[in-house]
Protein backbone atom coordinates (compact mmCIF):
# COMPACT_ATOMS: atom_id res chain seq x y z
CA UNK A 1 0.00 0.00 0.00
CA UNK A 2 1.30 3.42 -0.98
CA UNK A 3 1.02 6.67 0.96
CA UNK A 4 -1.15 8.88 -1.25
CA UNK A 5 -3.98 11.20 -0.25
CA UNK A 6 -7.60 11.06 -1.39
CA UNK A 7 -7.16 14.34 -3.27
CA UNK A 8 -4.11 13.01 -5.07
CA UNK A 9 -6.04 9.91 -6.03
CA UNK A 10 -8.84 12.05 -7.44
CA UNK A 11 -6.26 13.91 -9.53
CA UNK A 12 -4.89 10.59 -10.79
CA UNK A 13 -8.43 9.51 -11.68
CA UNK A 14 -8.74 12.58 -13.89
CA UNK A 15 -5.46 11.68 -15.59
CA UNK A 16 -6.65 8.11 -16.02
CA UNK A 17 -9.91 9.17 -17.67
CA UNK A 18 -8.20 11.67 -19.95
CA UNK A 19 -5.58 9.12 -21.00
CA UNK A 20 -8.18 6.44 -21.75
CA UNK A 21 -10.31 8.78 -23.86
CA UNK A 22 -7.21 10.02 -25.69
CA UNK A 23 -6.28 6.43 -26.57
CA UNK A 24 -9.75 5.63 -27.85
CA UNK A 25 -10.06 8.87 -29.82
CA UNK A 26 -6.66 8.39 -31.49
CA UNK A 27 -7.49 4.80 -32.41
CA UNK A 28 -11.09 5.66 -33.35
CA UNK A 29 -11.89 2.37 -31.69
CA UNK A 30 -12.41 1.07 -28.17
CA UNK A 31 -14.78 1.02 -25.23
CA UNK A 32 -15.13 4.35 -23.41
CA UNK A 33 -18.29 3.75 -21.33
CA UNK A 34 -17.01 0.94 -19.13
CA UNK A 35 -13.51 2.39 -19.00
CA UNK A 36 -14.89 5.54 -17.41
CA UNK A 37 -17.14 3.72 -14.95
CA UNK A 38 -14.17 1.68 -13.69
CA UNK A 39 -11.72 4.59 -13.51
CA UNK A 40 -12.01 5.43 -9.82
CA UNK A 41 -11.55 1.87 -8.62
CA UNK A 42 -8.64 1.28 -11.00
CA UNK A 43 -6.97 4.44 -9.76
CA UNK A 44 -7.22 3.36 -6.13
CA UNK A 45 -5.92 -0.12 -6.89
CA UNK A 46 -2.95 0.82 -9.03
CA UNK A 47 -1.83 4.01 -7.31
CA UNK A 48 -2.50 3.04 -3.68
CA UNK A 49 -3.56 -0.49 -2.86
CA UNK A 50 -1.77 -3.09 -4.94
CA UNK A 51 1.71 -4.29 -4.05
CA UNK A 52 3.34 -4.01 -7.48
CA UNK A 53 6.63 -2.86 -8.99
CA UNK A 54 6.60 -1.28 -12.48
CA UNK A 55 10.34 -1.93 -12.80
CA UNK A 56 9.74 -5.66 -12.21
CA UNK A 57 6.34 -6.57 -13.76
CA UNK A 58 6.78 -10.32 -13.22
CA UNK A 59 7.90 -10.03 -9.57
CA UNK A 60 6.84 -13.32 -8.00
CA UNK A 61 5.33 -11.77 -4.87
CA UNK A 62 3.34 -9.02 -6.55
CA UNK A 63 -0.40 -8.67 -6.18
CA UNK A 64 -2.26 -9.87 -9.27
CA UNK A 65 -4.99 -8.06 -11.19
CA UNK A 66 -7.42 -9.73 -13.61
CA UNK A 67 -9.54 -7.50 -15.83
CA UNK A 68 -12.26 -10.03 -16.52
CA UNK A 69 -14.24 -7.44 -18.51
CA UNK A 70 -11.23 -7.14 -20.81
CA UNK A 71 -12.81 -4.78 -23.31
CA UNK A 72 -12.34 -1.85 -20.90
CA UNK A 73 -8.57 -2.28 -21.12
CA UNK A 74 -7.98 1.41 -22.01
CA UNK A 75 -8.41 2.29 -18.34
CA UNK A 76 -5.95 -0.42 -17.30
CA UNK A 77 -3.52 0.67 -20.00
CA UNK A 78 -3.81 4.21 -18.66
CA UNK A 79 -2.59 3.04 -15.26
CA UNK A 80 0.26 1.05 -16.75
CA UNK A 81 1.39 4.00 -18.90
CA UNK A 82 1.13 6.54 -16.07
CA UNK A 83 3.07 4.24 -13.72
CA UNK A 84 5.84 3.66 -16.24
CA UNK A 85 5.33 0.01 -17.18
CA UNK A 86 5.61 1.22 -20.77
CA UNK A 87 6.56 4.61 -22.26
CA UNK A 88 3.62 6.99 -22.01
CA UNK A 89 3.69 7.84 -25.71
CA UNK A 90 2.62 4.27 -26.52
CA UNK A 91 -0.94 5.29 -25.59
CA UNK A 92 -1.19 6.62 -29.14
CA UNK A 93 -0.83 3.08 -30.54
CA UNK A 94 -3.98 1.51 -29.11
CA UNK A 95 -5.15 -1.40 -31.29
CA UNK A 96 -2.30 -0.97 -33.78
CA UNK A 97 -0.44 -4.01 -35.06
CA UNK A 98 2.50 -4.74 -32.77
CA UNK A 99 1.37 -2.32 -30.05
CA UNK A 100 1.53 -3.44 -26.40
CA UNK A 101 -2.00 -2.05 -26.18
CA UNK A 102 -4.16 -4.49 -28.06
CA UNK A 103 -7.96 -4.36 -28.19
CA UNK A 104 -8.06 -6.70 -25.19
CA UNK A 105 -5.30 -7.26 -22.61
CA UNK A 106 -2.45 -9.41 -23.94
CA UNK A 107 0.02 -10.65 -21.32
CA UNK A 108 2.54 -11.55 -24.03
CA UNK A 109 2.68 -8.01 -25.39
CA UNK A 110 2.12 -5.66 -22.45
CA UNK A 111 4.16 -5.57 -19.22
CA UNK A 112 1.90 -5.48 -16.19
CA UNK A 113 -0.88 -7.63 -17.67
CA UNK A 114 -1.14 -10.74 -15.50
CA UNK A 115 -3.50 -12.69 -17.78
CA UNK A 116 -4.92 -12.22 -21.28
CA UNK A 117 -8.67 -11.64 -21.10
CA UNK A 118 -11.57 -10.66 -23.31
CA UNK A 119 -13.98 -13.57 -23.51
CA UNK A 120 -16.52 -12.50 -20.92
CA UNK A 121 -17.05 -14.76 -17.93
CA UNK A 122 -13.64 -16.44 -18.08
CA UNK A 123 -11.37 -13.96 -16.30
CA UNK A 124 -12.66 -14.62 -12.81
CA UNK A 125 -11.78 -18.30 -13.18
CA UNK A 126 -8.21 -17.24 -13.93
CA UNK A 127 -8.21 -15.07 -10.81
CA UNK A 128 -9.47 -17.99 -8.73
CA UNK A 129 -6.64 -20.14 -10.09
CA UNK A 130 -4.07 -17.50 -9.16
CA UNK A 131 -5.50 -17.26 -5.65
CA UNK A 132 -5.39 -21.05 -5.24
CA UNK A 133 -1.74 -21.02 -6.35
CA UNK A 134 -0.97 -18.30 -3.83
CA UNK A 135 -2.50 -20.35 -1.02
CA UNK A 136 -0.70 -23.55 -2.01
CA UNK A 137 2.65 -21.76 -2.42
CA UNK A 138 2.14 -19.99 0.94
CA UNK A 139 2.47 -16.56 -0.69
CA UNK A 140 1.07 -13.35 0.76
CA UNK A 141 0.01 -11.79 -2.52
CA UNK A 142 -3.63 -10.99 -3.19
CA UNK A 143 -5.63 -11.33 -6.39
CA UNK A 144 -8.02 -8.60 -7.50
CA UNK A 145 -10.51 -9.14 -10.31
CA UNK A 146 -12.94 -6.72 -11.95
CA UNK A 147 -16.08 -8.12 -13.57
CA UNK A 148 -19.02 -6.37 -15.18
CA UNK A 149 -22.63 -6.64 -14.07
CA UNK A 150 -23.61 -7.74 -17.57
CA UNK A 151 -20.77 -10.23 -17.46
CA UNK A 152 -22.41 -11.79 -14.40
CA UNK A 153 -25.04 -13.19 -16.77
CA UNK A 154 -22.36 -15.76 -17.69
CA UNK A 155 -22.62 -19.06 -15.83
CA UNK A 156 -18.87 -19.42 -15.53
CA UNK A 157 -18.78 -16.45 -13.13
CA UNK A 158 -20.81 -18.48 -10.64
CA UNK A 159 -18.78 -21.64 -11.16
CA UNK A 160 -15.71 -19.59 -10.28
CA UNK A 161 -17.50 -18.12 -7.26
CA UNK A 162 -18.35 -21.61 -5.97
CA UNK A 163 -14.73 -22.65 -6.34
CA UNK A 164 -13.45 -19.57 -4.53
CA UNK A 165 -15.65 -20.39 -1.55
CA UNK A 166 -14.76 -24.10 -1.55
CA UNK A 167 -11.04 -23.30 -1.33
CA UNK A 168 -11.53 -20.49 1.22
CA UNK A 169 -9.80 -17.91 -0.95
CA UNK A 170 -9.68 -14.95 1.40
CA UNK A 171 -6.80 -13.67 -0.76
CA UNK A 172 -9.29 -12.99 -3.60
CA UNK A 173 -11.21 -9.73 -4.02
CA UNK A 174 -13.87 -9.49 -6.73
CA UNK A 175 -15.18 -6.09 -7.79
CA UNK A 176 -18.40 -5.78 -9.79
CA UNK A 177 -18.64 -2.67 -11.97
CA UNK A 178 -22.38 -2.30 -11.53
CA UNK A 179 -23.05 0.37 -14.17
CA UNK A 180 -26.39 -1.27 -15.14
CA UNK A 181 -25.66 -1.24 -18.88
CA UNK A 182 -24.26 -3.66 -21.42
CA UNK A 183 -23.71 -3.39 -25.15
CA UNK A 184 -27.40 -3.65 -26.13
CA UNK A 185 -29.06 -1.74 -23.29
CA UNK A 186 -29.92 -1.99 -19.62
CA UNK A 187 -29.00 -5.31 -18.00
CA UNK A 188 -32.37 -5.57 -16.26
CA UNK A 189 -34.13 -5.47 -19.64
CA UNK A 190 -31.83 -7.96 -21.36
CA UNK A 191 -31.19 -10.52 -18.62
CA UNK A 192 -31.69 -9.36 -15.02
CA UNK A 193 -28.78 -10.13 -12.70
CA UNK A 194 -30.83 -9.18 -9.61
CA UNK A 195 -29.06 -8.14 -6.40
CA UNK A 196 -25.42 -9.05 -7.02
CA UNK A 197 -24.35 -8.25 -3.47
CA UNK A 198 -26.86 -10.75 -2.08
CA UNK A 199 -26.03 -13.31 -4.76
CA UNK A 200 -22.32 -13.31 -3.97
CA UNK A 201 -23.15 -13.35 -0.25
CA UNK A 202 -25.38 -16.40 -0.79
CA UNK A 203 -22.47 -18.16 -2.48
CA UNK A 204 -20.39 -17.54 0.65
CA UNK A 205 -18.50 -14.32 -0.09
CA UNK A 206 -17.86 -11.47 2.32
CA UNK A 207 -19.74 -8.72 0.47
CA UNK A 208 -20.24 -4.99 0.51
CA UNK A 209 -21.92 -2.44 -1.76
CA UNK A 210 -20.50 1.07 -2.18
CA UNK A 211 -20.57 4.15 -4.39
CA UNK A 212 -18.03 3.24 -7.05
CA UNK A 213 -17.26 6.89 -7.76
CA UNK A 214 -16.54 7.89 -4.18
CA UNK A 215 -12.78 7.68 -3.72
CA UNK A 216 -13.35 7.99 0.01
CA UNK A 217 -15.65 4.95 0.04
CA UNK A 218 -13.32 2.91 -2.17
CA UNK A 219 -10.25 3.59 -0.02
CA UNK A 220 -12.15 3.02 3.23
CA UNK A 221 -13.40 -0.34 1.94
CA UNK A 222 -9.96 -1.43 0.78
CA UNK A 223 -8.64 -0.54 4.23
CA UNK A 224 -11.36 -2.62 5.87
CA UNK A 225 -10.75 -5.79 3.89
CA UNK A 226 -6.95 -5.66 3.64
CA UNK A 227 -6.23 -7.88 6.61
CA UNK A 228 -9.55 -9.71 6.74
CA UNK A 229 -8.46 -13.36 6.92
CA UNK A 230 -11.72 -15.16 7.65
CA UNK A 231 -11.59 -17.86 4.99
CA UNK A 232 -14.04 -15.99 2.76
CA UNK A 233 -13.36 -14.42 -0.64
CA UNK A 234 -14.53 -10.81 -0.88
CA UNK A 235 -16.94 -9.16 -3.31
CA UNK A 236 -17.38 -5.40 -3.54
CA UNK A 237 -20.29 -4.26 -5.69
CA UNK A 238 -19.56 -0.80 -7.05
CA UNK A 239 -22.58 1.26 -8.05
CA UNK A 240 -21.27 3.22 -11.02
CA UNK A 241 -22.36 5.22 -14.07
CA UNK A 242 -21.34 4.08 -17.51
CA UNK A 243 -19.42 6.92 -19.17
CA UNK A 244 -18.90 8.70 -15.83
CA UNK A 245 -17.43 12.18 -16.21
CA UNK A 246 -18.60 12.86 -19.77
CA UNK A 247 -22.15 14.17 -19.91
CA UNK A 248 -23.13 12.88 -23.33
CA UNK A 249 -21.80 9.38 -22.54
CA UNK A 250 -23.35 8.87 -19.11
CA UNK A 251 -25.98 6.11 -18.98
CA UNK A 252 -26.02 5.77 -22.78
CA UNK A 253 -25.61 2.20 -24.03
CA UNK A 254 -24.31 3.29 -27.42
CA UNK A 255 -21.11 4.55 -25.77
CA UNK A 256 -20.24 1.00 -24.79
CA UNK A 257 -17.99 0.60 -27.80
CA UNK A 258 -17.68 3.67 -30.04
CA UNK A 259 -15.02 6.38 -30.21
CA UNK A 260 -15.65 10.13 -29.94
CA UNK A 261 -15.05 12.38 -32.93
CA UNK A 262 -12.86 15.48 -32.63
CA UNK A 263 -15.60 17.73 -31.28
CA UNK A 264 -16.81 15.11 -28.82
CA UNK A 265 -13.24 14.41 -27.73
CA UNK A 266 -12.57 18.06 -26.93
CA UNK A 267 -15.79 18.30 -24.92
CA UNK A 268 -14.95 15.10 -23.04
CA UNK A 269 -11.50 16.35 -22.09
CA UNK A 270 -12.92 19.65 -20.83
CA UNK A 271 -15.63 17.94 -18.79
CA UNK A 272 -13.27 15.38 -17.27
CA UNK A 273 -10.80 18.09 -16.26
CA UNK A 274 -13.61 20.21 -14.84
CA UNK A 275 -14.90 17.32 -12.77
CA UNK A 276 -12.00 17.66 -10.34
CA UNK A 277 -13.14 21.09 -9.21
Amino acid sequence: MKNISIEELKERAVEMRKTAITMIHKAQSGHPGGSLSAADLMTALYFKEMNIDPSNPTWEDRDRFVLSKGHVCPIQYSALALLGYVPYETIYTLREYGSPFQGHPDMKKCPGIDISTGSLGQGLSCGVGMAIAGKRDKKDYRVFSLVGDGECQEGQIWEAAQTAVKYQLDNLVVFVDNNRLQIDGFCDEIMPVLDLEKKFEAFGFETKRIDGHSMEAIVETLDEIRELKNGKPKCIVLDTVKGKGVSYMEDIAEWHGIAPNDEEFNQAMEEIAGGLK
